[in-house]
């Protein structure tokens, strides 16, 4: 079977529209069956009728309060200090059908009855005249009967089941759950729960779309994971579309010598759509077999989970007569440049906290790979396929993925990376789950850089001034230029060269940088260990051109290490604890500090009194020197 190249790059809009025709001239269903269902197993579903109520709620004219029922026009003059005393009334409790001749009730508290107990009361003495059904339910006041209580195409909620039963209905007509089957592929993916060996990757992205799925209100068939053999592949897609609503085939949908995603669904069906203008997720597969709809998903988890938002997500909706969605929109300052390719719509994951009154929207690593930027997502932000991308400060319009209430809790952190924070981040949720510390890493200039511009509540920094050998507040007048700012010390911790375990190439300080044959991984431009690095380059007589590698950065001191010991570097210069993930070994170079910036009015913020609380907790210090390469003798103590 030949391989099928990219058709074209399909604005995302077309590729629905174009999939919706191609659905339709297969006789594809527009809308799933329909099932009666008890009450309580209706919650999530969605309505396949209008609900009409079968009777009244209340049925009955019934008492809001306790109390005494009465005949409101008998209280007419009552005072307190016209007291009337009534002998005709009765003593009513909450829900209690209200009395014939009795027009209002009058709360217990507001009465004083007269007798040796309220069930052989005589007289109750009212200092107030009551109104005509006071505290009185009138039937039909929630809902009457023969009223509309439900529309079709509604999705069912607690409240909803409860509102029915009241209206006297035990059973709902809803579309049946719609069935998406999820079909891996791939020589190279294993089950999950396997260890996979070099090459081989673990099936996350069947669980993710399963998941997805379910959140859409439907039942998922999860399939075996079938290798890149073509005509296994195709008998498992048409096995599949004659018992599923939608398939999901999970990668091949690329042009690659393994993919065959797009030829199958050619061969077996219609192919609608091979390669889709939007990123990541820009190898997306759409076609119909039989009548049922296929969906080539891109292997990569962010592109996959981001393909099925975009096709799959209208396509259930539709299917149960409903419709998708809409999420929340708020304007953020954007914390940092975000570049953008031309042509396509680039969806990008953010973090967002609230900064001087402002939404900030930080953006997460971009990769297509990158599985965590999908957890760590506070708001989608598009950019469109005409722009190239967005300046750090100007506004957006980012899609919330979490409520306003739990971003105005984030406290934003930018600026060098260190694990210290990670553990804060954790450690703040743990004491208060209301409570996030959101860091993001540009390098200790750019922390300083994004304080400056009102971007940040803390920037990070160990940034070495050679001219005096201190750290941070020399850059502070010349980079921030306030006079109303705050460091605050994390830690101290030691800085040295990340090499590969036991040390083979014998690397034993910066002077051995210098050796053709070693293949260096540096930091960003602006990074505290970028320049401790070339302030101990200088010290030692050598330059970047004396380093081979020195170009390479990564931007994080795990990244450094996750670089040598892949292989791909012999050394670099980082931190001691981000050897210990992948059992490496660790040169000592220095001992540095590592600060917070901020401003006075932040400091003294409410919103930043958890983290002031956390940096003073004997436990929390404790499990900082727990990490090795560390001291938090200096934790919380102000340095200016």
């Amino acid at each position: 079977m030949p391989r099928s190249p990219f058709i074209r790059d399909v604005p995302a809009v077309q590729a629905l529209d174009a999939w919706r025709a191609a659905r339709a001239a297969a006789g594809c269903p527009t809308r799933v069956g329909v099932e009666r269902r008890g009450l309580a197993e209706a919650i999530g579903r969605i309505t396949a009728e209008p609900v009409w109520a079968r009777r009244s709620s209340p049925a009955f004219d019934s008492a809001g309060m306790d109390g005494v029922a009465v005949c409101s026009v008998d209280t007419v003059g009552a005072s307190p200090s016209t007291p009337i005393t009534l002998t005709d009334f009765d003593v009513i409790d909450t829900g209690d059908p209200v009395p014939q001749g009795r027009d209002a009730v009058v709360m217990r508290e507001h009465v004083h009855l007269v007798g040796p107990d309220p069930d052989s009361s005589v007289g109750a003495e009212l200092v107030a005249a009551a109104v005509p059904y006071q505290h009185v339910r009138s039937i039909g006041e929630d809902v009457a009967a023969g009223e509309l209580l439900l529309p079709q195409g509604h999705r069912l909620r607690a409240v909803d089941v409860a509102a029915i039963a009241a209206a006297g209905v035990a059973e709902v007509l809803v579309r049946r759950r719609p069935v998406v089957a999820v079909l891996p592929t791939g020589d190279e993916i294993r089950p999950l729960g396997c260890e996979p060996g070099i090459g081989e990757i673990v099936d996350t992205n069947s669980l993710m779309l399963a998941g997805q799925a379910a959140e859409h209100g439907c039942d998922v068939l999860s399939l075996p994971i079938e290798p890149d053999d073509p005509k296994r592949i195709a008998a498992a897609v048409l096995a599949a579309a004659q018992c599923a609503d939608l398939v999901v085939i999970i990668a091949g949908s690329s042009a690659g010598r393994g993919d065959h995603t797009a030829s199958v669904v050619a061969r077996v069906g219609t192919l609608v759509v091979h390669g889709v203008a939007v990123r990541p997720g820009h190898p997306v597969v759409l076609g119909v077999v039989g009548t049922t709809p296929v969906l080539g998903a891109p292997g990569y988890p962010v592109s996959a989970a981001l393909t099925f938002d975009i096709f799959a997500a209208p396509v259930l909706a539709a299917l149960q007569g409903t419709t998708t969605v809409t999420r929340q929109t708020v304007v953020a300052r954007l914390a940092r440049k975000l570049a953008s390719p031309l042509g396509m719509d680039d969806w990008v994951r953010v973090r967002l906290g609230r900064v001087g009154g402002r939404v900030v929207a930080t953006p997460l690593p971009r990769g297509a790979g990158v599985l965590t930027s999908l957890v760590r997502a506070d708001g989608l932000l598009v950019v469109p396929a005409g722009l190239e991308g967005h300046h750090a400060g100007t506004d957006v319009d980012v899609q919330l993925l979490r409520g306003m209430a739990d971003i105005d809790r984030t406290i934003v952190a930018i600026g060098s990376h260190d694990l210290v924070l990670d553990l804060a981040s954790s450690a703040l949720r743990g004491i208060d789950p209301g409570v996030t510390l959101a860091s993001s890493n540009v390098g200790s200039l750019g922390g300083l850089v994004a304080l400056r511009d009102g971007l940040c509540h803390v920037a990070g920094s160990h940034l070495l001034d050679p001219a005096t050998g201190e750290y941070t507040v020399p850059y502070l007048p010349r980079v921030v230029g306030r006079a109303d700012l705050m460091v605050i010390r994390l830690v101290h911790r030691e800085q040295g060269l990340i090499v590969a375990a036991g040390n083979p190439l014998e690397i034993t300080g910066i002077a051995d940088l210098s050796r053709p044959e070693l293949r260096y991984v540096n930091r960003q431009r602006g990074a505290g260990t970028r320049v401790l690095l070339d302030h101990e380059l200088r010290r030692h007589g050598m330059g970047p051109a004396d380093i081979t590698g020195y170009e390479r950065e990564e931007h994080t001191h795990l990244a450094v290490a996750a670089a040598v010991a892949a292989g791909r570097a012999d050394v670099g210069l980082g931190i001691r604890p981000a050897t210990r993930p992948f059992g490496l070994d660790f040169v000592p170079v220095a001992h540095e500090p590592y600060d917070l910036v901020l401003t006075q009015q932040t400091y003294d913020s409410p919103q930043l009194a958890p983290l002031w609380h956390l940096l003073t907790d004997d436990d929390f210090r404790a499990s900082i020197d727990a990490l090795g390469g560390y001291s938090a003798a200096e934790t919380g103590r102000r340095i200016l």
